[in-house]
């Protein structure tokens, strides 16, 4: 798998984002893809702002926040409309305005991603669909007023298993397909405002949350043979592919799934 390195980091120069903001939903440690991101807008100037759940992953997230020297560190679950409009009244009081927001939010119960989909149970559905697709929503409702006038960026992550039956991947494998319809009718609605709202589909990375689909040290070990370019991604390939979304490269790509797999989606 490749390595991040310091020149991995510029795909646009230090000052590109210079005087922007960037909210990032979803870190839980330093694995995180969206924890790649965030490293990746800040090396091109972007101010940073980060949510946690719960006092566990404040006690992860802090820290990397810090290191990056980010002027925003909230509590959120997504969950609750409360807490989702307390959020987006901290970021307005604090920032004024919003250029990008990063959604890298997703949830299902592990019995729900082993054995059969057919088995799969109502609340668990409900469960991966509030958590994983309904959660970009409001998100993106709130971060809308805030980008007005600034081109402003959403962007989510999703995964090949919203296009193909992943084995142990089921229900999440459906939330993503939504996900990545969600996309196409938001990307549809906040257009007028010149918001881009896209998905970044990538390839399998060891991160907390794909610690919970059975197997998947061995999917892993067997996937990048499987490509086209004959290797894994990392997450730093996540982060660069953002980072250009999220700039001046990005200005017209909308309502699309961008895979940064090694071509594992046309096979």
């Amino acid at each position: 798998m490749n390595e991040t390195t310091d020149t991995q980091l510029n795909l646009y120069n230090a000052n590109a984002f210079k005087g922007k903001k960037a909210l990032i939903v979803g870190v839980a440690n330093e694995r995180s893809l969206a924890w790649s991101i965030a490293k990746n807008l800040h090396a091109c100037g972007a101010e940073l702002g980060f949510t946690f759940l719960g006092d566990k992953l404040e006690k992860r997230v802090r820290p990397l926040a810090e290191s990056v020297n980010a002027s925003l560190v909230e509590p959120l679950d997504v969950q609750s409309d409360e807490n989702i409009k307390t959020l987006f009244d901290t970021v307005k009081n604090k920032w004024g305005s919003l250029d990008i927001l990063i959604h890298s939010v997703a949830f299902a119960n592990k019995e729900d991603l082993d054995g059969r989909f057919v088995d799969t149970s109502r609340s668990g559905f409900s469960m991966a669909m509030d958590v994983s697709v309904y959660s970009l929503l409001p998100l993106a409702k709130y971060a809308e007023p805030l980008m007005a006038g600034r081109e402003g960026r959403i962007i989510t992550l999703s995964y090949l298993g919203a296009v193909r039956a992943i084995q142990n991947y089921n229900v999440m494998g459906v939330a993503k397909a939504a996900l990545e319809a969600s996309v196409r009718y938001l990307a549809n609605d906040m257009g007028q405002n010149k918001v881009c709202v896209n998905a970044i589909s990538a390839g399998p990375v060891k991160t907390l949350a794909a610690s919970g689909v059975r197997n998947f040290r061995e999917m892993l070990s067997s996937a990048g043979e499987k490509t086209p370019l004959k290797e894994n991604i990392s997450a730093d390939d996540v982060g660069q592919m953002a980072t250009f979304l999220c700039g001046p490269g990005g200005r017209h790509v909308t309502g699309s799934t961008i895979y940064v797999d090694s071509g594992a989606h046309i096979l």
